[in-house]
């Protein structure tokens, strides 16, 4: 062991304590003799995550029971032999907890789980209770056993799949160590497998003789691992596809249960994301029950911005809500002391405990709007995901990144760009000029677009109805024609989306259409064991409205083999209704509430002269004359609009367009600023907005 100048200043302070003052009590015990005392000093290894912690303990020996001296141990930290935990283990983390490192912990099974009371209190500087037989841990390790782990340990790193890491465990002599790192393994070696070989490879495992060899080996040993790879060892079941019936995770349950006071940051951080996969029963929700407790107790004692995000995310989105509120609040004392990675991190913290703070947020916002250029792509993803999980949409956070993106577009590869314009459709927000220089980006090279990148980009373009200024035709006919072109390899689901896509931009691609209306499209579509049948007739709808309105003379389906809409009940909004009675002064000059064509409802409609001058009484059975101008005031909510504009999204521009086709002039009322006017600037608005001026 290395032992460096601060633990060598340590021993000689022990020393010259020890013999200047032999009756010097430590711990309750009593060192009668200097020389005694000097005769039985220990190093032990103990790992610490941030460099170099000492712990006193003591224990009684047995070799002198008669003698009952004090035995001081202090553990200095070491560098032995470490093997890391999966990187993704704990999903959402953020980066400065992502990875578990140093392996160098007890590699015997001697020392009990009731022992290890200082770990409870998280402090290294306790002092630990006596115990009998005490264990030096790695240092008393026999030569041979240390090398025999030491080759378990390389050869477990080679292995690539669970029947690898069980063929390696039956030449084996298990100990919890090397049975906790097994497990973790064998889940680590499936993550990038596609889910035709994860199920080939767990059966294979599930088939293997020492598989439940080393399940039972788990069960025995469960009490004496470590609080590490007990949350570490149930996670790694979890993920590999064990019953959480099974005998062996509901042993780990309850093991964890009885030691939960141990776990430190990082254990407990496992344990959450472990509990949050996990079926409901008794030990679970016990479980889940006694960490929120844990959780809520260590919260005063919370004294960095890292171990207050790890509780967050520890608690889960099924906290109760005061508890969400006290964390809340020991952030807001913590901001000042936000660095930019904190700040990043907060957007996911918050996601994960379900939890909109605007404060928080707001204050992460700015942090993160000064430093735009500093943060990497893939934390930008991670912070607009976390925005869309939390529905949270700020313009100047959104407005930032997006100009960032604009002004450095060379660096960004296509599907870098697809990803942050999805993430923004979904956000409902429109930066016009990164969505104008992708169509500049994207034109030249077209042909290199894979399919799931044509139904992105799609998507991203409809969903916020953004009709470029430039080359519009062009980008569609390409769009069009690219989309078709992968046809053969198109899902019905795929088909229809990419198709009602197309409609929602007033485009028509033909062939897609012919292929899907034919019958066995169709069929599939509508069948009673497809989840998302009410959605494609919906979808369905919409494109036949868009044929019958936008491309009269284009084919359409019958009728017959769409299911009728089903009502809804629609109220039209009080307050825009008194304004048009204020406006006109008589009810007989305007309806509301109607429905056209099944699908689009009307707030109110207005008969006006040609001039769009005087308001015209008709009865409402009578035709529509052509010397009259039909006015529809739609009220819309704020999410029929662009973030922070009256743009129109996606449904609400059909409307517009398909209204204006039947022959309606539109007035739109945004409601959410509709509601913030007097009663004066309501009648102005509205009055602009139905007749000409």
């Amino acid at each position: 062991m290395i032992i460096n100048s601060v633990g060598n200043h340590l021993i000689k302070n022990l020393r010259l304590c020890l013999s200047t003052h032999p009756l010097r009590r430590w711990t309750g015990h009593t060192v009668k003799s200097c020389r005694s005392a000097s005769c039985i000093y220990i190093l032990t290894s103990l790992k610490k995550r941030n460099g170099p912690q000492y712990c006193l303990s003591s224990s009684l020996l047995n070799a002198w029971p008669e003698r009952r001296m004090c035995l001081v141990s202090i553990r200095l930290y070491s560098g032995k032999i470490q093997r890391r935990r999966p990187k993704a283990a704990v999903e959402n983390q953020a980066e400065d907890w992502n990875t578990h490192t140093g392996r160098n912990e007890d590699l015997s099974v001697l020392l009990a789980p009731h022992f290890s009371q200082s770990v409870e209190t998280g402090r290294s500087h306790q002092l630990e209770l006596p115990v009998e037989n005490f264990n030096a841990e790695w240092d008393n390790v026999s030569p041979t056993k240390r090398s025999s782990q030491e080759m378990f340990f390389e050869q477990l790193s080679k292995c690539n799949s669970p029947s690898d890491v069980l063929d390696l465990v039956s030449e084996s002599t298990l100990t919890w160590k090397m049975i906790s790192n097994s497990l973790t393994t064998m889940w680590e070696t499936t993550k990038k497998m596609s889910e035709d070989q994860k199920h080939y490879e767990r059966r294979l495992m599930f088939e293997h003789p020492v598989f439940e060899k080393m399940c039972q080996e788990a069960m025995r040993e469960a009490r004496f691992m470590k609080f590490i790879d007990l949350s570490y060892s149930l996670l790694a079941l979890v993920k590999i596809g064990v019953s959480q019936r099974s005998r062996l995770v509901q042993t780990l349950l309850r093991v964890t249960q009885e030691r939960l006071n141990e776990f430190d940051e990082r254990a407990l951080s496992v344990l959450a994301n472990c509990l949050q996969q996990m079926e409901s029963c008794k030990n679970v929700e016990a479980l889940r029950g006694g960490l929120r407790l844990l959780m809520e107790q260590r919260v005063p004692e919370i004294k960095t911005v890292i171990a207050l995000q790890t509780t967050m995310r520890c608690v889960g989105k099924d906290a109760p809500l005061p508890l969400k509120k006290k964390l809340e609040r020991k952030a807001l004392s913590l901001v000042s002391e936000f660095t930019l990675p904190n700040a990043q991190h907060m957007f996911g913290t918050l996601a994960a405990m379900g939890h909109r703070s605007h404060l928080l947020l707001k204050a992460c916002t700015n942090k993160v709007v000064e430093n735009i250029h500093c943060i990497p792509y893939w934390r930008l993803v991670h912070i607009l995901q976390s925005c869309k999980d939390l529905q949270y949409r700020d313009p100047s956070l959104l407005q930032a990144i997006g100009d960032h993106l604009a002004s450095n577009l060379d660096i960004w590869q296509l599907k870098q760009l697809i990803t942050f314009l999805l993430l923004f459709g979904d956000l409902g927000y429109r930066h016009v000029e990164l969505m104008d220089a992708y169509i500049e980006k994207v034109l030249p090279v077209s042909e290199s677009l894979t399919l799931k990148d044509v139904l992105y980009t799609l998507r991203a373009y409809s969903q916020v109805n953004h009709q470029p200024k430039r080359h519009r035709e062009q980008f569609l006919d390409i769009l069009t024609g690219m989309f078709e072109s992968y046809l053969p390899r198109l899902t019905p689901l795929d088909l229809l989306r990419g198709v009602h896509h197309l409609c929602l931009m007033g485009n028509v691609p033909k062939a897609a259409l012919r292929k899907l209306f034919e019958e066995d499209v169709l069929s599939e579509l509508h069948s009673t064991a497809n989840p998302y049948r009410e959605r494609n007739t919906q979808l369905l709808q919409h494109i036949n409205l868009c044929l019958e309105l936008d491309h009269p003379s284009h084919p359409r389906l019958a009728d017959a083999s769409l299911e009728k809409p089903s009502d809804r009940k629609v109220c039209v909004n009080s307050e825009v209704q008194r304004a048009v009675y204020g406006i006109l002064g008589d009810s007989s000059l305007y309806q509301q509430g109607l429905v056209l064509k099944n699908e689009y409802f009307i707030d109110f409609e207005i008969t006006l002269d040609q001039e769009r001058k005087n308001v015209i009484s008709l009865p409402q059975n009578e035709d529509i004359r052509h010397d009259v101008r039909r006015v529809a005031v739609l009220c819309a909510p704020i999410s029929a609009f662009c973030l922070g504009t009256t743009h129109p999204k996606d449904k609400l521009a059909m409307k517009i367009r398909h209204l204006e086709a039947l022959g309606y002039h539109i007035a739109v009322v945004p409601e959410h600023k509709f509601g913030k006017l007097s009663e004066d600037e309501r009648f102005t608005f509205l009055r602009s907005m139905i007749f000409a001026e």
